[in-house]
């Protein structure tokens, strides 16, 4: 016990550097807490350093619900790497027993000034206590909403646009001849995957619109989902960019999550517009999404916790569709092309930044197009 004592001590001065040094806002000290002594010792610690706590207590009787998560989820843990199943099930079920005979879960009357939720048996019942703030009523949103259903995520961009063939970024644009080669193999390819109960969801613009038209099934546009606003360099070829607002371009490259198009938004903003989706994409169980590059990224970042200086980076291709399967301890991603010809629309980073640079320097990585 004393280690055990001394590991969640360490732990919590480790949460301390990450609010004070590192400007956190929000952090999350994982641990059973299943003494009224640890909790505290944690409210103590809190006190002295002018945190506040939100304690998350998850109850669960329902045989087949543990024994389902001993099996999805424990035995998949990093404890029981390389051990024997049936070891590591006989290991984990001594553990529940050990818990039993030291836990005192949050008592309502007793523990009533505290803020927290309860959640019974995997979100059959809630019960939420003194929430004091914006951040801890967001956290009981989002506890309320997730769920362990298995599902996958579709996430794919609208077949190939007439802009993209020559090379203009944002609009409004339909889609091309190859564009719609590609809304017709989704459609087949969404038909063979007999998806159970399948949701579409598309952007308001036309060309995530008509890609959805071929699929021939109800489908729900969010405004939310629209593509990132370019402002002043919408329907612009990055080469216009580059010769128009040359400044612009190169401080969007030295930090492009967080630079925002004059009369435009950032990534930034971004992921701010896109917190309902994801929200209710964790409610929903199947879920096919047909959107844009910017806003596949920022879907594709939040699912595989990708830091905000990789999120503008990464590849998502035209023509491809990305399922994404939650699992114990991540997501479990397959990439699959269609196998219909379009134009590249990722641009990688330039080696030079500088507001100074050559053109030549800051077109270096623009890929080709008519």
């Amino acid at each position: 016990m004393k280690i055990r004592k001394a590991c969640a001590v360490t732990a919590l001065h480790d949460v301390s550097a990450y609010l004070t040094q590192e400007q956190g806002q929000v952090a999350v000290f994982d641990a059973t807490n299943t003494t009224r002594d640890r909790r505290e010792m944690i409210l103590r610690f809190a006190k002295e350093n002018g945190y506040k706590v939100f304690f998350v207590e998850s109850i669960c009787d329902d045989p087949d619900i543990i024994a389902a998560n001993i099996t999805q989820v424990k035995l998949t843990s990093p404890d029981y790497e390389d051990c024997d199943r049936e070891e590591a099930l006989e290991d984990f079920l001594k553990r529940i027993e050990c818990y039993k005979t030291n836990y005192l879960p949050l008592d309502d009357e007793r523990d009533r000034s505290l803020s927290y939720i309860k959640i019974f048996n995997v979100g059959s019942r809630y019960l939420v206590n003194h929430v004091l703030d914006h951040i801890q009523s967001r956290i009981v949103y989002y506890l309320m909403n997730i769920h362990v259903t298995p599902r996958s995520i579709y996430l794919c961009r609208h077949g190939e646009s007439e802009l993209n063939v020559v090379g203009r970024i944002g609009g409004d644009s339909g889609l091309s001849r190859h564009g719609s080669k590609f809304a017709s193999a989704l459609a087949a390819f969404i038909q063979e995957q007999s998806i159970k109960e399948l949701k579409v969801w598309t952007s308001h613009m036309k060309r995530t619109i008509q890609t959805a038209e071929a699929l021939g099934v109800p489908y729900e546009q969010w405004k939310a989902l629209n593509e990132i606003d370019a402002g002043v360099c919408e329907e612009m070829m990055y080469e216009e960019i580059q010769q128009h607002y040359p400044e612009e371009f190169a401080l969007r490259d030295q930090d492009k999550y967080r630079y925002r198009y004059p009369k435009g938004e950032s990534y930034e903003d971004l992921v701010q517009r896109l917190e309902p989706v994801i929200m209710e994409l964790e409610r929903q169980e199947n879920v096919l999404v047909i959107c844009h590059q910017a806003v596949m990224r920022c879907l594709l970042a939040y699912f595989l916790d990708k830091t905000a200086e990789e999120l503008p980076y990464l590849n998502c291709p035209l023509h491809s569709v990305l399922k994404l399967t939650p699992v114990a301890y991540g997501c479990k991603v397959e990439s699959i092309f269609l196998n219909i010809e379009a134009v590249n629309t990722h641009r990688d980073k330039p080696v030079n930044v500088d507001v100074s640079r050559e053109s030549e320097e800051a077109l270096d990585t623009v890929p080709a197009h008519v």
